[in-house]
């Protein structure tokens, strides 16, 4: 399945809805198994998330240009590509966002991010692909409408 161009708006729409989802399992859950305020957990949440989304657009702008040039189907190797390629780089960008907020070093927040990361491999896998069937469907009962 090609995926048609999408606006920003959706774009947009995309990344929040994706990282709200996270943020909702996710800060709960660390607060929990950190033994830490969930306010403090939610404030670092909140940090990555922002880079999340931001890194989400550019990230799938960048893919699917290279899915369109090579031609690529969203197999399942494709979209284990994909979430690989987006989560190693969230990596780099939170790992140094994760030390200076809980006051460690970057060996600790690699450790911790690797943890957040065992967390949104599959998540990110599933998130899309359940976006990406719902706007298939989403777009197909659409057409259909606009049929004479």
């Amino acid at each position: 399945m090609h995926t048609d161009d999408k606006t920003l708006r959706e774009r947009i729409f995309h990344a929040v809805l994706y990282e709200a989802c996270a943020m909702a399992l996710l800060v709960p859950l660390g607060s929990w198994l950190a033994s830490a305020d969930m306010g403090h957990i939610g404030v670092l949440g909140l940090m990555m998330s922002t880079i999340a989304m931001l890194w989400n657009m550019l990230f799938n702008a960048l893919f699917e240009r290279l899915e369109r040039r090579f031609g690529w189907r969203r197999t399942p190797a494709v979209r284990s590509l994909h979430a690989i390629g987006f989560e190693g780089g969230m990596l780099l960008l939170t790992i140094p966002v994760v030390a200076w907020w809980l006051d460690c070093s970057l060996w600790q927040a690699l450790l911790l991010d690797i943890g957040v990361l065992l967390f949104f491999l599959p998540y990110t896998y599933v998130f899309n692909w359940s976006y990406d069937h719902a706007r298939a469907r989403l777009l197909a009962r659409r057409r259909l409408r606009l049929q004479p």
